[in-house]
């Protein structure tokens, strides 16, 4: 006989315990202002209370077009709460990737901060969403906004703070796009056991406490970001928001407000290295920083944690749910590794032939555990491709990524099979850049690839066979980033006669990338 049936906790019930039994600890910081966690608990709640105000029920779509602030944090953790599903937009990507987004994920409501709330108004006529679309803004709009607006600040003060939604584990719980696409976008959906394993697992290999304090420096869109503010949720402890990463900035605020954890890309963590006067900085408190995004140069490996006196992980790992992490005592003897899966993941090496292949050899890599997304939304072929079935007859996630293990079980990565491109820890699909540049009178032909850059790590670079009549490369590249989101730029031109291509027609971007191998921007 069973006696007690033991629950399973999701984060929105921790969110309510952490209220009621770590009330008076500091759970978010931005600039001035501060929310103490029995603060946060009633914030969110009101939050969640106030989605059920405008009529969204569990299960409905909430788009969040917002830059970070206190106020996004309460807002994405509402929605959790509420049983509604959290989908955050990438601020820098172009206004047709925020409308098919918003299309894709069939959003009940639109939350829009400052400049957003005018880009939101310019796309209402395209965006083909429901009618009955709520549309929240916080702060004033940039250009002339539309009536229609409900405000933010009214909107919550309005709500009771007593929760009564509760949500089970096997809910959507957010729908994350890796990166902005103007073709049709790929929302991967994370269930609410998914993001909770997602909290425990990491938070365990990152080595989160009970009393870190957490700078959230990227964008709180960014899936890097989620596992900052999931891991510190898990544990009760203190979330420390910047509007917009700056070097300087950030040593000064890791000072004052005794900063112990961060999620960083490898190209923030080469900026702190080349902030001038550390030693005058009490960095103390630092313990423990992960970066991931892109390849972590081998210079930063071994230049950050000795300047800055703090351990530092290098985490592999894709939003759809393989994660890998190299630990700081494995550093030096496996510099170009990047590690081996934590608790609960699990991974191989397949060839082409679907089989696995021993140590050494060279295949794609697939990974199986509880982190791994329910799915793409609506859109079964393309999680279909997604997916590797073992013998066993069990679903793993393809990569899409090569790599090889050593004789120790340390992965590494050798290429990507995917085409895409990682530039400052931001994905960016070049078939999103080319479509653009195609339809230039100028271009006959296109193919983009990411070259070595000093700042990024990579940056596209568009190689063009010219129509008759070819534009001044320096028009083109200008041409081309006005109709791009921020992320997707491109850094040159260069003037192909042809593009090389395998018998089927297929543009072998491999080539390309070993011809442009020796250039770095």
């Amino acid at each position: 006989m069973t006696w007690f049936v033991a629950p399973e906790p999701q984060l929105p019930d921790l969110i309510a315990r952490h209220g009621r039994w770590r009330a008076a600890r500091t759970a978010l910081i931005e600039g001035d202002r501060r929310l103490n966690w029995h603060e946060f608990e009633q914030l969110t709640a009101r939050a969640a209370n106030g989605l059920g105000a405008i009529g969204l029920g569990q299960g409905a779509r909430v788009a969040v077009l917002m830059d970070n602030s206190l106020e996004m944090a309460v807002l994405l953790f509402g929605i959790l709460r509420s049983g509604c599903v959290a989908v955050p937009l990438n601020v820098s990507i172009s206004d047709g990737s925020v409308a098919a987004m918003l299309r894709d994920s069939q959003a009940r409501a639109v939350f829009a901060s400052g400049r957003h709330r005018g880009r939101i108004d310019s796309l209402r006529r395209e965006l083909r969403i429901a009618p009955a679309t709520v549309f929240v803004g916080l702060g004033e709009a940039g250009g002339a906004a539309q009536d229609g607006w409900l405000e933010f600040a009214a909107w919550l003060e309005a709500q009771s703070p007593v929760l009564h939604a509760t949500v089970r584990p096997e809910q959507e719980c957010n729908i994350i796009y890796s990166s902005g696409t103007t073709g049709v976008p790929k929302g991967i959906v994370h269930t609410h056991r998914c993001r909770m394993y997602w909290a425990s697992d990491l938070a365990l290999a990152l080595r989160y406490r009970s009393d870190c304090v957490t700078l959230c420096s990227l964008g709180m869109f960014s899936n890097i970001t989620w596992v900052a503010m999931l891991c510190t949720v898990l544990v009760g402890g203190t979330l420390v928001i910047m509007a917009g990463f700056q070097a300087a900035a950030a040593v000064q605020l890791m000072a004052r407000e005794r900063v112990s954890h961060g999620s960083f890309v490898p190209v923030q963590l080469q900026r702190l290295l080349e902030v001038d006067g550390l030693e005058r900085h009490d960095l103390a408190s630092l313990d423990t920083f992960m970066c991931c995004g892109s390849p972590l140069p081998a210079g930063v490996k071994r230049d950050f944690p000795r300047r800055f006196a703090c351990s530092l992980i290098e985490l592999y790992g894709l939003t759809e749910g393989l994660c890998t992490v190299l630990a700081p005592e494995d550093f030096e003897r496996k510099t170009d590794s990047v590690g081996k899966p934590f608790l609960g993941t699990d991974l191989r090496i397949i060839g082409e032939d679907d089989r696995e292949v021993p140590p050494g050899a060279t295949g794609e890599v697939v990974g199986f555990g509880p982190l791994l997304m329910a799915g793409y939304h609506d859109n079964d072929a393309a999680s279909l491709d997604a997916t590797w079935l073992d013998p066993q007859g069990r679903r793993w996630l393809r990569t899409g990524d090569l790599g090889r293990l050593d004789a120790d079980g340390f992965l590494y990565i050798v290429d990507r099979k995917k085409d895409m491109i990682i530039s400052g820890g931001q994905n960016i699909y070049p078939a999103d850049i080319e479509a653009v540049m195609r339809t230039h009178p100028g271009v006959a032909d296109v193919a983009v690839v990411g070259v070595r850059s000093a700042s990024w790590g990579e940056t596209p670079v568009a190689v063009v066979v010219p129509a008759a009549s070819p534009p001044d490369p320096r028009e083109l590249v200008d041409w081309t980033n006005a109709r791009v989101g921020k992320q997707q730029r491109i850094r040159d031109v260069i003037w192909r006669e042809s593009l090389p291509r395998n018998p089927n027609g297929k543009v072998l971007k491999r080539e390309l990338r070993k011809d442009l191998a020796d250039r770095e921007y």
